[in-house]
């Protein structure tokens, strides 16, 4: 085995070893050729191990280890993207009670890496393959086994934000009138999502867990999954954790995304159908809800799990939820209570 792969748990190498072993002459594996491939902001891990196949293709191998991580999920959702005709990794062999998981290899380009040494005609064409994508995945992936994105699990979302983001990272302890504001905004953007129409939900459709690739984007990373807000998805594409667009592009795709979902017969009830307004209205305030639940999760990567890497882009989410607060009048009371971590003094101005 490489070198370059380092393990904390000997019994878990074993047992990894163990596993990957048998799998060498099934599959034509490489054993000397595993290397780390990538790493994500949870426990689980990636290696990138060589075929000896005619076409010198790679595999990939995860490492979740239990119980930290719970493979049956993925295993899950990946058969619901091969019924749905979408790209995603083939599962070549699964060992579901040790999180090892045989994968294909979906390349090397992140839609990330891509967008960002696209110029704008290119990054035009990428944002419509992943809209496209969307679009199939909402109208075909079967929602109906997926956990239910509900409103507790959007208030524990939310609450990460006062807990890791306000407490932990900048030390400010609200006061009785502030915890009341919050409150308010949580209930209103909660509120928002659930009157939306439900569709299968990645939760981190985005340039990152997108690979370029011929006939449309290869996804990642979907094994949180659920069943929730439809515009959930196209918000995390257009206001990126790590790319961010002028508005007039942003505007741009929604419009297209829309019309495309309305023609595929993706739900769109609710007033979402028929007025565009009402979409980007409940877009935006499900991206809020995004943008503050990932302040949290990136301050907690940091305090919690020794990755404060993720804290660069803190400004980033700052911006996004500074903006769709102050077009919005019944979002006002949040706009207090980011000035003092944003460090931007924001004046008070609506357009709606």
């Amino acid at each position: 085995m490489s070198t370059t792969i380092t393990w904390t748990d000997p019994a878990r190498e074993q047992a990894f070893n163990a596993w990957l072993a048998p799998l060498a002459a099934r599959h034509g594996l490489r054993l000397e050729s595993l290397r780390p491939a990538s790493a994500d902001a949870s426990f689980r891990r990636y290696f990138r191990i060589d075929a000896q196949d005619a076409g010198g293709a790679s595999r990939i191998v995860m490492d979740a280890p239990p119980p930290q991580e719970d493979v049956r999920p993925f295993v899950h959702v990946a058969g619901l993207i091969a019924a749905a005709g979408l790209h995603g990794p083939e599962l070549l062999a699964v060992d579901e009670a040790h999180g090892f998981l045989l994968l294909s290899d979906l390349g090397q380009q992140l839609y990330l890496d891509a967008l960002r040494q696209a110029d704008a005609a290119q990054a035009d064409v990428l944002m419509r393959q992943a809209i496209a994508a969307l679009v199939q995945w909402q109208a075909r992936v079967d929602a109906s086994t997926l956990p239910l994105y509900d409103g507790a699990m959007l208030q524990r979302e939310l609450a990460l934000f006062p807990e890791w983001c306000v407490q932990r990272e900048f030390g400010i302890t609200w006061t009785d009138t502030q915890q009341e504001q919050w409150a308010r905004v949580a209930a209103l953007l909660t509120a928002s999502a659930l009157a939306q129409p439900r569709v299968a939900v990645h939760r981190d459709w985005m340039p990152r867990n997108l690979m370029v690739g011929e006939g449309g984007p290869r996804i990642l990373d979907f094994q949180d999954a659920v069943r929730g807000p439809v515009s959930y998805d196209i918000a995390s594409l257009l206001r990126d954790a790590f790319v961010s667009w002028d508005e007039e592009r942003e505007i741009d795709w929604a419009v297209r995304y829309w019309q495309a979902a309305r023609e595929a017969g993706v739900p769109l009830d609710g007033g979402l159908q028929d007025d565009f307004g009402e979409f980007w209205r409940a877009m935006e305030y499900m991206g809020l809800q995004r943008h503050l639940k990932v302040l949290g999760i990136f301050c907690r990567l940091k305090h919690r799990d020794g990755k404060p890497g993720y804290a660069a882009d803190l400004p980033r989410f700052f911006t996004y939820a500074t903006k769709v607060a102050m077009r919005y009048r019944q979002l006002q009371p949040l706009l207090p209570l980011l000035e003092p971590l944003s460090g931007t003094f924001v004046e008070q101005g609506y357009t709606f």
